[in-house]
């Protein structure tokens, strides 16, 4: 079988290679990617076909149902997750099976074994339906800090701002780390309710607002809690939205 690995942890994909050879020499390591963007590039280029994909959940550019969403996936899929029990549910309820991290020698026997059993190729539009996040309301964001991987909650994020060509996550508890995602895809991504775009270069959530002033141009000066190290400034083509937006208006 041709087996593609879709891993974003250098480690842990090596680590899987690894016990893949070593355990099934029928198996054919056809490629290895490391986030939505690579695999869906992967996957639509002629000649490359795979039987198997094991696929991690949280990518470096996002989460692996996004693959499902650009592109209609034949191939058997099994997920790799440290901490998704929603996945784990849902591939239980679709025969599509899961390993859990660190993967155990004999969760991936079976895994394989299944797969050699044959079956039905993942069913793209139930495993979009039982466990993907409604696009515009992320739960959750996977950041990197140092050598730790650490997960933020969107209900503990502050702002989004960029700077620098860079995107940085600031949390409610004044915690700074750099994202690999721009603010035009967080903007699909969050809840509408509690974060809005103020300008080109910030996203501000409804919990970090203490006060708006007034200021120069018609338009409105955020004071933030935490306290920002630039102005949070509402454009002026926004201010209006901004403030129906404040009221809780639709």
């Amino acid at each position: 079988m041709r087996v593609l690995i879709v891993e974003d942890e250098i480690m842990a994909r090596q680590s899987l290679a690894r016990a893949l050879t070593q355990h099934f020499p029928d198996l054919h390591i056809v490629g290895t990617t490391g986030s939505v963007r690579e695999t869906v590039g992967w996957l639509r280029t002629p000649g490359n076909v795979a039987d198997v994909i094991f696929m991690d959940v949280e990518l470096s550019d996002g989460d692996c149902f996004e693959i499902f969403r650009q592109i209609d996936v034949t191939a058997r899929v099994i997920m790799t997750t440290a901490y998704d029990s929603y996945a784990v549910r849902a591939f239980e309820v679709n025969s599509i099976d899961y390993l859990l991290k660190p993967i155990d020698p004999a969760a991936l026997r079976r895994a394989v074994e299944r797969c050699r059993a044959g079956g039905a190729a993942t069913d793209t539009a139930r495993l979009l339906e039982a466990v993907a996040p409604p696009r515009g309301h992320k739960q959750r964001y996977v950041v990197r800090f140092n050598d730790r991987i650490v997960p933020v909650k969107t209900a503990d994020i502050a702002y989004f701002y960029s700077e620098e060509k860079n995107t940085y996550l600031v949390t409610v508890d004044n915690n700074r780390y750099v994202m690999d995602l721009s603010l035009d895809i967080l903007s699909e991504e969050l809840d509408e309710r509690n974060f809005f775009r103020i300008s080109r270069n910030c996203i501000v959530s409804m919990q970090a607002i203490a006060s708006v002033v007034k200021y120069l141009g018609n338009r409105l000066k955020i004071i933030a809690r935490p306290h920002p190290d630039f102005e949070m400034v509402v454009s002026r083509s926004r201010v209006d939205d901004f403030l129906r937006w404040l009221e809780g208006e639709e």
